[in-house]
């Protein structure tokens, strides 16, 4: 009996009844063949054993099929490269490594964070790249493109064109003639230079009519675009509809329609039919604002207007993945922050943050997107250049040293410079004659005190709202960066390097470190596995190499002076656009 009661105890898989049969039945099986009964603990053991041995085998199997659905996702496999891939690929236009710094300590004061939070970008960091441009140190957004829609490196203000006045294939182009469906989301005009890049091919970004027909399939190679998502709408009216922003008129849209078969929505209410990528029949175009979508921070108030940068990311990789669900080749989009960029360029820095945010969650819904997908998809993200020449502290002239940046500042702002400059320019054009003590007064406490949180204005900042509203817009963005204590070198672009970021995967080491911003679009032509020769060479067959000495007529039909175009000296467009606003009022 203590023999069996030392087996049972070592043998906890049957009950007890079964276990007092089988020590029986193993007591007269020893006995009949002349061993001891004590030696049936060998076999309860050898039970036990196999036991272990089996939930062993069953944790691999698990862990084997984890590891293979997170190699097909990723790429990190050995085996031969799959067919069947996405990429998705993210510009952060103008956000320099110092827009990471701002916008986390910001989130953590607003938010209540320890200080060793981090943003969704900042655990994904890949190395950083140079950003010059073939006749400048400082690049703008379109040579800034062209490098990663080409590989190649041109002119500021180059649309896909090289130095030589010469297109370039692009991947998105080479994607498409591959058989991968092809995107673009932007929260700028769709015309503006980081999307242009990837679906036209002009001599100067200016060109946004020429650029807005060869988007919707007008152009030297028909439609290469499937999803085009932004704002940009006045650009595909005709000029002398209320809309328009067009020198001539062409109705773009109706051309997508009727010639290029695209479904069309330009509003929230067309928006919210797609219903988040589930509703959408390709080719799709979406143009949700006038030029651009508002910045982030005034968005947040129009919501029923306009969609979020994160929405209509989410849409896209809904609808492109629906679209390659029975494809043997998968999809390239190319999503932009667009307005990170604008932000920078007025240095706003309560705008700049909300962008950033908003950037950071469509990265994530990215990444959320990838560790869902079935097919091998990765996220590769940058920056064109970096814009404002941002400092994370100011020291005033005059005053002590300051170690300090405050972001209880701008937690406080709940308007963008731009809009607060929109609102002071109609108020004064439906005011005529208004008394300037008067003025004073409504501008301090509706604009100053109730879109900004300040209470210390200055007479002085008063007096230049008051006496120079046009340039309102840079004079609000200088009061709050005051009382942030934020610093900005300059309105435009500056030369220093921009960070890599990237979800990790197949080949992705190859843009680890610190790399020129064309070895970033080589990456993206090999990631793809395509040959974009052709494409140059159908594009150069088609459209020839265009003369300089033509620059001047084609720049003519822009209205743009032609050296200025051919020397990299483009107007700032979120200026240019923000004037044209004014004058509407």
């Amino acid at each position: 009996m203590a023999a069996q009661a030392a087996a049972n105890d070592r043998t906890p898989l049957l009950d007890d009844t079964e276990r007092r049969e089988n020590i029986n039945d193993d007591s007269e099986s020893n006995s009949d063949n002349g061993h001891s009964p004590s030696s049936g603990g060998s076999n309860r053991l050898r039970e036990v054993l196999l036991f272990v041995w089996a939930l062993l085998a069953t944790a691999a199997v698990i862990v084997l099929a984890v590891w293979s659905q997170h190699n097909r996702q990723t790429g990190h496999g050995t085996g031969p490269t799959p067919e069947k891939r996405n990429l998705i690929f993210m510009v952060s236009d103008g956000m320099g490594p110092a827009s990471l710094s701002l916008t986390r300590s910001f989130r953590q004061h607003v938010e209540g964070l320890p200080e060793d939070d981090t943003l969704t970008l900042d655990k994904h960091f890949w190395g950083t790249s140079r950003t010059r441009s073939s006749n400048s140190l400082v690049t703008d957004s379109a040579a800034g493109a062209t490098a990663f829609s080409c590989g190649k490196k041109s002119y500021n203000g180059a649309i896909s064109i090289t130095p030589e006045y010469e297109p370039c294939g692009t991947v998105l182009e080479a994607a498409k003639r591959a058989g991968y469906a092809t995107g673009l989301v932007v929260t700028t005009d769709i015309t503006d230079a980081t999307p242009a890049c990837f679906a036209s091919h002009v001599l100067t970004r200016a060109m946004n009519d020429d650029i807005a027909l060869q988007e919707v399939g007008d152009g030297p190679l028909g439609r290469v675009v499937d999803l085009m998502l932004g704002g940009g709408r006045c650009h595909f009216l005709p000029n002398g509809t209320a809309d328009s922003c067009r020198l001539d008129e062409t109705d773009v849209v109706k051309i997508a329609q009727e010639q290029y078969n695209w479904t069309y929505a330009s509003d929230r209410a067309g928006f919210d039919a797609l219903k988040l990528g589930e509703n959408v029949q390709l080719p799709a175009l979406g143009l949700f604002a006038h030029y651009n979508v508002p910045f982030e921070i005034d968005r947040r108030n129009l919501d029923h207007i306009y969609p979020s940068l994160t929405e209509m990311t989410h849409t896209a990789l809904r609808a492109l993945e629906k679209e390659t669900e029975h494809s043997d080749h998968g999809f390239f989009l190319m999503i932009e922050g667009s307005r990170i960029d604008h932000a920078g360029h007025i240095n706003d820095p309560a705008a700049q943050v909300h962008e950033v945010l908003q950037y950071d969650a469509a990265f994530q819904a990215v990444l959320d997107f990838i560790e869902k997908s079935e097919t091998e998809t990765i996220l590769v993200a940058t920056s064109d250049h970096e814009t404002g020449g941002l400092g994370t502290a100011l020291q005033e002239p005059g005053h002590l040293p300051v170690y300090n940046w405050f972001p209880r500042a701008l937690a406080k702002a709940n308007a963008s410079s731009e809009f607060l400059s929109l609102q002071l320019a109609k108020h004064v054009a439906e005011n005529p004659g208004e008394h300037k003590g008067k003025l004073r007064s409504w501008v301090n406490e509706t604009l100053i005190y109730g879109g900004l949180g300040i209470t210390d204005v200055h007479p002085e900042e008063l007096d230049a709202l008051v006496e120079a509203p046009l340039a309102a817009i840079t004079t609000f963005a200088a009061i709050i960066s005051l009382r942030a204590h934020v610093g900005w070198s300059t309105h435009g672009h500056t030369a220093v390097d921009v960070n890599i970021y990237s979800s990790g995967g197949r080949d992705t080491e190859k843009i680890r470190g610190n790399v020129e911003n064309t070895d970033v679009g080589k990456f993206l032509r090999d990631w793809l596995d395509l040959d974009v020769a052709p494409i140059t060479e159908e594009l150069k067959s088609k459209l020839g190499k265009v003369n300089r000495n033509d620059l001047a007529a084609m720049d003519a039909v822009s209205g743009r002076p032609a050296e200025a175009a051919a020397a990299g000296e483009v107007p700032q467009h979120w200026m240019e656009q923000h004037m044209r606003e004014l004058a509407a009022i």
